[in-house]
């Protein structure tokens, strides 16, 4: 009577290890074809299987970290001028414009101490230009003239981005492909009053600089959202943050533009305002074990551009008239 074997020799078993990983590798290669595959048809729909690892400058096909920096820069300079000549000549006497602009970003409309310097008014203003172009340009995908439909067509890359990255980015840059190439003034007008509703009243004709700003911003947005990212985190988009007045300083988040005395001594300091909005490359979580990270991981390209609160005092007794 013969009794079945519960056991296997030796070779037996490393013969069939070897069998087991050798499939197991040519899995693998197998889908790291398709994947090359897969670009390579995706870079050709998009006319750039020959110039994608070579353009990255503006207007190219792809953008790289630096051309971003350049670009903030540029915009940044923009709001500075802006800024500057309203309170060169200005429309309204500067108490008026900074508790306007304390107004519109915090909603709020309770007196406010007399005084405001003109440093104080200039970078108020740069702080809620940077909130309206975080917002309403960076982070809301700008493709046409409706902000309703703007807004379904951020909800639509947020779905993607979740359950398919490169999908995601493949659709986005066809979308901006036919993005309109200016902002109708109604829109705008639209978003200032949203956004700023106690400064377009106070300003006046001073807000037709804003309207230049606002088409630099969207020129921005197109360069982040419309090209290929290149390196290897091709599948990742952009977005921007603002910190907010009176939060901490963080250093892996911010940059101060003039000298925080209070750091220096040691002691804490808090935001006094954020003349441009930080930016950051969100990218999906990594896959290990076969299973998608859910969490995305964030990078900060440009960090938010920020004065502190010391650096605007105007009284003695240490205080900021912001709260």
């Amino acid at each position: 009577m013969a009794f079945p074997q519960d056991f296997v020799s030796g070779e037996q078993y490393r013969y069939c290890a070897y069998e087991l990983r050798g499939n197991k590798r040519r899995q693998l290669e197998e889908q790291e074809r398709q994947i090359a595959l897969l670009r390579s048809r995706i870079a050709l729909l998009e006319g750039t299987a020959k110039t994608q690892d070579t353009l990255t400058k503006q207007g190219g096909t792809s953008v790289d970290d630096f051309s971003i920096k350049n670009a903030a820069s540029q915009l940044e300079r923009l709001i500075n001028r802006w800024a500057a000549d309203v309170v060169r000549a200005p429309p309204a006497n500067l108490d008026s414009i900074y508790a306007a602009a304390i107004s519109d970003i915090t909603g709020s409309n309770e007196p406010l101490p007399l005084g405001a310097s003109p440093m104080q008014v200039q970078n108020i203003l740069r702080h809620v230009m940077s909130d309206m172009i975080s917002a309403e340009v960076i982070n809301c995908l700008i493709v046409t003239n409706s902000s309703e439909a703007n807004v379904q067509l951020t909800r639509i890359n947020e779905h993607l981005f979740s359950r398919n990255p490169m999908v995601a980015a493949v659709w986005r840059r066809q979308t901006f492909s036919a993005a309109v190439d200016s902002c109708d003034s109604n829109m705008a007008h639209s978003i200032f009053n949203d956004q700023m509703p106690s400064l377009v009243k106070v300003l006046g004709a001073s807000m037709k600089g804003v309207i230049r700003i606002f088409d630099a911003a969207y020129n921005f947005s197109r360069m982040l959202h419309g090209a290929n990212v290149s390196g290897a985190s091709t599948d990742a988009f952009y977005r921007s943050f603002v910190p907010e007045i009176g939060s901490a300083l963080l250093p892996r988040q911010i940059e101060l533009i003039r000298r925080c005395l209070k750091s220096e001594r040691g002691e804490a300091d808090r935001v006094g305002a954020t003349v441009f909005p930080g930016l950051v490359k969100v990218v999906k979580g990594t896959t290990t074990g076969g299973e998608q990270d859910q969490d995305n991981m964030q990078s900060i390209v440009r960090r938010a551009q920020v004065i502190c609160e010391c650096a605007l005092l105007v009284g003695a007794d240490g205080t900021v008239p912001i709260a």
